[in-house]
This record gives structure tokens, sequence and C-alpha cells, in this order.
């Protein structure tokens, strides 16, 4: 008889190797190659023929008609619009984020508005006992909510508890990562354990229609610990995004086979729980002065929605000798970089003396490259001493020839940015055509933006 083929797998990547390491060899974590012992395969196994034994499955045509999936709305808007409109029936959602940021209390406001509204919820929680979240209901307002609630490990005792009856309209499970399986060997939080466990929790959610919505940890990089196949086994993945000290929180969407990705939806810690924000663009501007220098306001766009943000800069000149230092929050430093250099190489500006700090405000981080002209504006304003107006807002791509490229949703970011009060836009010379109540000043090049900002002609 063949001998079995043991394999080993990274607890932080999910990657499996047939030999034991010290180190992985695809994230480089030590000390992470753990042996599955629930996947033993023999030589035999690998070489059978898979065309036999199997059944004959049915066959349909792309253009067969589909019903709409079914939603069930929060009734938190920033929530639903994060998901794309309610938690879908039969799907499972994974929501990933950093430890106290507010997943749990989130997922009980959403359970609690749900089961208000006619529908069963069961709340499972691995990490506390059941009076600890009710403890946090009352405090949250909603020990009245008709919620089931149990704290429980094995997903077989949770599936045989929930089988029982009708099965519940929506599931959550606090944290995944606490969840064991008796189908495989090993501790619970081993990558094993976590496929496993997520394998049969999504099973019954298609089998039954049952939403199920799975909190997952993260590692000390932000991705959710566990495999990676966890993120692939879902519909969606949902990030809780945001810093402890500060009350802001972002919802993002990374993943969602039932709407739009890059969706984000903006709440507010407070004593209460989490309430939502309706004008996120409040959050990221300050009060604005017409006198400071290196301040410009950027339209972001957060999938089909906008975010007014704005961009500081500031400049320190240096004694000769000196090594300036480059320090950006909210932006890529490599961009920064790269910006930097063709300000010096295409417009004559100097920082080779200067330090350079960039923030964006209030917290957020921004990876939309239609920043690149607002971040150049303030890099300027701020080594020239002259401020950008204050009713302008700035956007456009910059190509390391120096000039400035259109982007994507420009009528959207210039009707955000008018209702929010802004006259002005300096945009890319192939969107100045535009119509409406703003004043459009295209630049075709990033040479002829800063001799537009520096009064050169």
């Amino acid at each position: 008889m063949a001998k079995p083929q043991k394999r080993y797998v990274c607890q932080q990547c999910g990657a499996v190797a047939t030999k034991w390491s010290g180190q992985c060899g695809d994230c480089g974590e030590w000390n992470a190659m753990v042996e599955d012992a629930g996947a033993v395969v023999t030589p035999f196994q690998a070489r059978h023929n898979l065309q036999s034994g199997g059944r004959a499955i049915s066959m349909s045509g792309l253009n067969t008609d589909v019903p709409l999936p079914e939603r069930m709305a929060t009734g938190i808007a920033e929530f639903d619009r994060a998901i794309g409109g309610g938690f879908v029936t039969g799907s499972a959602t994974l929501i990933g984020g950093d430890p106290g940021i507010g997943k749990s209390t989130l997922l009980l406001q959403s359970a609690a508005r749900l089961a208000r509204a006619g529908k069963s919820v069961a709340y499972v929680s691995g990490e506390e006992a059941a009076d600890q979240v009710r403890l946090r209901a009352r405090r949250l307002g909603l020990g009245d909510a008709p919620v089931q609630l149990a704290a429980a490990t094995s997903v077989r005792d949770i599936l045989t508890t929930l089988g029982e009856g009708a099965p519940p309209d929506l599931l959550v499970i606090d944290s995944i990562q606490t969840m064991h399986s008796d189908l495989i060997e090993g501790a619970a939080g081993t990558v094993s354990q976590v496929r496993a466990a997520s394998g049969e929790l999504i099973r019954f959610a298609k089998e039954r229609g049952t939403a199920v919505v799975l909190v997952g940890h993260v590692t000390k990089d932000g991705s959710i610990a566990g495999p990676r196949v966890l993120e692939h086994m879902v519909d969606t993945v949902l990030s809780f995004e945001g810093e402890r000290s500060h009350q802001y929180r972002i919802l993002r969407a990374v993943k969602n086979r039932f709407g739009g990705t890059d969706e984000i939806g903006v709440f507010a810690m407070a004593g209460e729980g989490l309430s939502e924000v309706a004008n996120p663009s409040s959050l990221f501007l300050t009060s604005r002065d017409e006198n400071v220098t290196g301040t410009v306001v950027f339209p972001a766009l957060e999938g089909t929605r906008p975010v007014l943000v704005e961009v500081q800069a500031l400049t320190v000149r240096l004694a000769s000798g000196a090594t300036p230092r480059r320090a950006v929050v909210g932006w890529d430093s490599g961009r920064l970089a790269m910006i930097l250099a063709v300000l010096e190489a295409r417009c004559g500006l100097s920082f080779s003396t200067c330090e350079v700090y960039l923030n964006i405000a209030g917290g957020y981080r921004l990876q939309d490259p239609a920043a690149d002209l607002a971040v150049a504006a303030a890099l300027a304003s701020a080594l020239s001493e002259r401020p950008v107006p204050a009713d302008a807002i700035a956007f456009g791509e910059i190509a390391l020839s120096g000039e400035i490229r259109p982007v994507a949703h420009g009528p959207v970011r210039l009707k955000e940015a008018g209702k929010l009060g802004f006259e002005r836009a300096l945009v890319p010379a192939a969107q100045s055509d535009g119509e409406g109540a703003m004043r459009l000043s295209g630049f075709a090049t990033l040479a002829g933006f800063v001799d537009h900002m520096l009064g050169r002609g």
C-alpha cells in the first residue's frame, strides 16, 4: 500500500508544503508551518481516474432567466450602502477589522434592527459569554430586540440547534477563528479548522437560505487571519477600518458578488454605539482660512460616492548639509516621491533642501491617482507660501512627462464640490469643457499649472 503523504500548512497565509520548514516560503513568517492532520493524501488517490464514479450534472445557458436575489435591508443606510442594499438570502459575508474597532457593535446593531423588523436573527458568540453580549446590548439600547443569543464554539452543535426548527433569516458568527469542527483535527483558529468550519456554515447558508455573517480577526498587517481561500469561499468581504483613538470608522466592501465593490459606509463611534455619518465630506474638511498655505481640497471617489478631503502639505527649510525628511500620512510615500521629482524636473521647484510633510486630514487614506494634482498644488503652495483659493478644488493624474491626464467621473466630483459651496476647479485641460455653475480652469501640463499658481504668466 502506498505511503500517505503529509502536508504542512502556514497558519498565516495558508501556503501548503510537503515538508516542514522553519520559515514559510510564501509570506516569510517564522514557525508558522503546522502539519494538516485532516488532509492526508495518498499517491493512489492523486492518480485515481476522476472520470469514473461521478454523476452527470445539468448544464444551462447564459441567457437563462434568473430572478434578482432577495435582500434584507437593515435600516442602517451606511451599512446597506456598503453591502449593496442589504443582506442577500443564502449569502455568506465576512467582515474583518482591528480588535476594538466596532465589528461586534455594528453587527449587533444590524441584527437588532432586523429582529425588530420581524426577521428571525441568531447571534452566536464564541469570544464572549451570553451575559456579556446582553450587557452590551442594554448599553446600546437594544436589550428589547428579539435576537436569539448563544455562546458556543462547536459548529456541529450550532447547526444541530438551528436545524431543529425553521432556519433563521440571519446568522452572525463572532468570530470564525473561535469555531471548531469535529470533522478536522486541530485546535480552533488553525488554517484547517477555519476552512472546515467556514465550509460547513456556508453550506448551511446555501441549503437553508440563511444569510450568514462571519467575523474575522486580522493579522498585524491588516489582512484577515486564516487561509486566503476563506475570502474566496464567501460572497462578500467587508473591511472595517479606522483608528481606535479616532471616533470615525469606514466600512469598505472589498468583494461583493451581489453588488459593487469599493463602496463605503461612514460611521462615528459614540456612547450609544455607531451612528451614521450622512455627509462624510464634512468629516474630512476643516474650517479653512484664505491665508493658510499648503492646503487643497480634493474630491475623492469611493465606488460611486464622492468624498471631499483636505490635502495638507508643509515644507521646512534646513541648514546646508542636513538630510531632508519625507513624511506622509494617508497617501503612498512612493507616489509622493514621484510628484516631488516631477515638480523639480519639469517645473523648476527645488525641494532638495526642504523637509516635506504630507497629510490627508481626518485619518482618510487616499488611493485615487486623481489626487496627484491636488498633492502637487499643496506642495507648490507650501513651498512658495502662496495659498490656493479656499473656494477651489483640484484633481488630475500627473505623468512623469509632466502631462496632466484626465481622470474618471469628473462630473460626479464637480457636482459634489458644487453642493458644498466650492466655485472653482483646477482640472486637466481635457476635462475643462464641462457644464455647470463651477468655473473650470484646465491645464495640459504641470509646468503650466505651477506657473498659474505662482503668477509667472
